[in-house]
């Protein structure tokens, strides 16, 4: 008779891809609303932002950047915020990139850990996985979890174990 030895351990995996974002990140410059793409003109701005099609933000999340060296003054963020906030998931002013990983740290701060209250749970590697993602992990299991591992279920690189009293 064939045994499972992985199945019999009893680890929990947990797979931080399963917490990746499936909001559309769309990328916005502020480059295009700038006099000449390069300096913050109160009149050309809001003439500018009248034009934009803000409805190809619907429901989607926002990297707003200036790729031009600006000064771009407060009140230019806090207008595209207005501009954003009753159509877009979410927005920030970061890159497309940063911002993923935002939302990704978003939902696994905010994602219920209860079912591995005193557990043994593996994270799962994954070359795709940035590192602040690993850390954050940790720092949400270890208080609640009875062992701590990395890899795979059936290799696992054990990171933290509670001692027995």
């Amino acid at each position: 008779m064939f045994v499972n030895k992985v199945e019999n351990t009893g680890i929990l995996a947990l797979n931080l891809i399963d917490f990746k974002t499936n909001l559309t990140i769309e990328s916005f410059d502020i480059k295009v609303l700038l006099y000449q793409e390069a300096i913050v003109r109160e009149k050309e701005f809001k003439e500018a932002l009248a034009v934009v099609d803000w409805s190809v933000f619907a429901n989607k999340a926002v990297a707003i950047s200036c790729s031009v060296d600006a000064i771009i003054p407060p009140w230019v963020y806090m207008t595209l915020a207005e501009k954003l906030q009753p159509i877009a998931a979410y927005y920030d002013f970061r890159d497309v990139e940063a911002l993923a990983i935002d939302l990704w740290r978003q939902t696994l701060r905010s994602m219920d850990l209860s079912h591995f209250r005193n557990q043994k749970v593996v994270v799962r590697a994954r070359p795709d996985i940035p590192a602040s993602l690993y850390m954050l992990a940790t720092e949400r299991l270890v208080p609640i979890v009875q062992t701590l591992m990395y890899g795979e279920v059936g290799m696992p690189k054990v990171i933290f174990k509670k001692s027995k009293v």
